[in-house]
């Protein structure tokens, strides 16, 4: 525990002088909780009024990392969250630091990472009577409806029960963003040091297990026997459950093929014999029984209907849904055999019923699947080996998908709107968590948290692949990744615009188009100007040294990565979610 302040001499009654109880501040206090709860990093940004609380957490052996902006810093806990299973903590000034780590929180909770968010804020007694106070904000009322779970804590003695609460809020069931309200008043607050001591609670299986009900797992494998086209589609969730051996043998015991949804890419390799990812659009049209791992059918998998799923065809398919949340059965369609429970369990369950015995699935469905998958690899590997005068995104990610290849230990930061799904589909991963992008929000400006995230929680290096557009919301973290020296390289696939340079102001107007940005940028010199390396790539050839001399030095690297302008499409791959695109005159 913190050393509380020092003991200071009393007179009592008599005139004999006594020594007063240790005494030990809020600030000491926040510090043990979190540290007794095994939480030794904070993401962040000094300010009014936690700059001392920042200086103490350093002082006390945490790691404290801090951020040009908080939205970055909380993507970064979010994304900590994510890969530790332990809630990443962000730490915000009152007000509008507050606020920009709410879209992080929220997007934590969308994604079911966990997340706290621990902003300093005004008095409740100015605030609740509205008499203008620094920053004067009613900062619980405005997080409640934006996260799992929100607190307050009012008094030093309950800073420990107000951390404990917060982290299992944010782990336990549904992982997600809780948000801790710490008024500025609390810091100073001082108690018994011993008795603030006790106060602090160390969380006991903050997320216990929680087994299915063994009808529903017979349930399930009952229906699945009678599959002729099955289907196992992994989801992000199925990754955070870190059950990897447990999902391989569902898998592999079952014999069905399995597509993976972006960021679960690697918890089978992508190579694996019963991988369906080349084959996407055709098993998702044709299976007759899917099984969803930790996925939930919204709208990256077109709510589960409508073309996607085989319009008229899909009127027979049945779901097998594990989720351990209940609610999330029948949120689209009609789910036939849910399975409420951690994955972990979930899944060992199933594969324990199957047994030895169990016949695996219809080799007339399989061979199917494999045929055109193969078909569709070998189209993408004749896409890949072109090499045109300008670098277009295939012709540059197949540069990425080699050096993943040869690093599968890497971590691999993706967005942008093209960049994100063309890497999407070209560059393959083996093994899991390695790769980390927008998910289920799709939001932009994840890139350079997530990265910092990845490379501070593992050690590991870490490859972001950004779009131009993308980078732009969260590029000045290149300062933030020069001055903690990580061992992070940035690819910034720069085709001068949002979705492509090549659009013209429609009026004739001086100003350049909305989606343009200025011609030839070199996004590279900011990671000089920090002290890191830059790198202005125009090749595959020139990209591809440019990663290697990074991964040889770990030095922070950014490469501007000149890609034909002209390449592109509007929205990457859900033009259809833009109303205005095919109407243009």
């Amino acid at each position: 525990m913190t050393t509380p302040t020092q003991t200071e001499a009393q007179t009592d009654a008599s005139g004999t002088s006594a020594a007063a109880p240790a005494q030990i501040d809020g600030f000491h206090l926040v510090i043990d909780a979190l540290k007794l709860n095994g939480i030794d990093t904070i993401f962040g940004l000094p300010g009014i009024p936690i700059t001392d609380l920042t200086r103490m957490a350093q002082a006390e052996g945490m790691r404290m990392i801090s951020f040009r902006h908080e939205q970055h810093a909380g993507n970064a806990a979010a994304a900590a969250g994510f890969l530790t299973q332990k809630p990443g903590i962000c730490l915000t000034v009152s007000a509008p630091g507050f606020l920009n780590g709410l879209t992080a929180l929220t997007n934590a909770t969308t994604n079911c990472f966990p997340m706290i968010l621990i902003s300093g804020s005004s008095e409740r007694e100015i605030v609740d009577l509205q008499q203008g106070d620094y920053e004067e904000m009613d900062q619980l009322a405005i997080a409640k409806p934006l996260c799992k779970a929100a607190f307050r804590v009012l008094h030093a003695a309950d800073i420990g029960v107000g951390i404990a609460r917060a982290i299992r809020s944010a782990v336990s069931g549904r992982p997600g963003g809780v948000y801790l309200d710490l008024p500025a008043k609390l810091f100073a607050q001082t108690m018994d040091a011993q008795v603030g001591k006790r106060s602090l609670i160390k969380v006991v299986d903050a997320a216990p297990r929680q087994l299915p009900a063994p009808e529903a797992v017979q349930r399930a494998l009952d229906l699945l026997k009678t599959a002729k086209r099955p289907l196992i589609l992994l989801g992000k969730g199925a990754a955070y459950a870190q059950a990897d051996a447990a999902v391989r043998a569902l898998v592999e015991q079952s014999g069905i093929p399995y597509l993976p949804m972006s960021m679960a890419k690697g918890l089978l390799p992508d190579n694996h014999a019963q991988s369906a990812s080349a084959a996407r659009s055709y098993v998702l049209a044709e299976a007759d029984v899917v099984v969803l791992v930790g996925a939930r059918l919204n709208w990256l998998l077109s709510h589960g209907k409508g073309k996607t799923w085989g319009g008229d065809k899909a009127a027979g398919r049945q779901f097998i849904q594990i989720d351990i949340s209940p609610t999330e059965a029948d949120s689209n369609v009609a789910i036939a055999a849910p399975l409420v429970g951690d994955i972990g369990s979930v899944v060992s369950a199933m594969v324990a019923g199957m047994g030895a015995n169990w016949v695996k699935a219809p080799a007339e469905w399989t061979a199917g699947v494999y045929e055109r998958r193969d078909k569709n690899i070998a189209k993408m590997a004749e896409t890949l080996a072109k090499n045109p005068p300008v670098m277009n995104f295939q012709s540059a990610l197949a540069v990425v998908r080699e050096v993943i290849k040869a690093n599968p230990d890497a971590i691999l930061v993706n967005e942008g709107a093209n960049t994100l799904d063309f890497t999407r589909s070209i560059v393959d991963m083996y093994l899991p968590r390695k790769r980390l992008d927008v998910g289920t929000w799709g939001i932009m400006g994840i890139g350079m948290g997530f990265a910092v995230a990845a490379a501070v929680v593992t050690g590991k290096q870490v490859l972001a692949i950004e779009g131009d557009s993308a980078f732009g919301f969260s590029g000045m973290e290149v300062e933030t990744i020069c001055r903690y020296n990580l061992p992070i390289c940035v690819v910034v696939f720069n085709n001068n615009g949002v979705y492509r340079g090549t659009d013209v102001n429609p009026s004739g107007g001086k100003d350049v188009a909305p989606t343009v940005f200025v011609k030839n940028a070199r996004y590279d010199k900011m990671m000089e100007a920090f002290g890191g390396v830059g790198v202005h790539a125009t090749t595959p050839q020139e990209l591809s040294k440019g990663i290697a001399d990074a991964f040889a030095s770990g030095k922070p690297t950014l490469i501007n990565a000149v890609i034909d302008e002209t390449a592109g499409t509007e929205s990457g791959r859900i033009t259809m979610l833009n109303p205005t695109v095919g109407k243009k005159s």
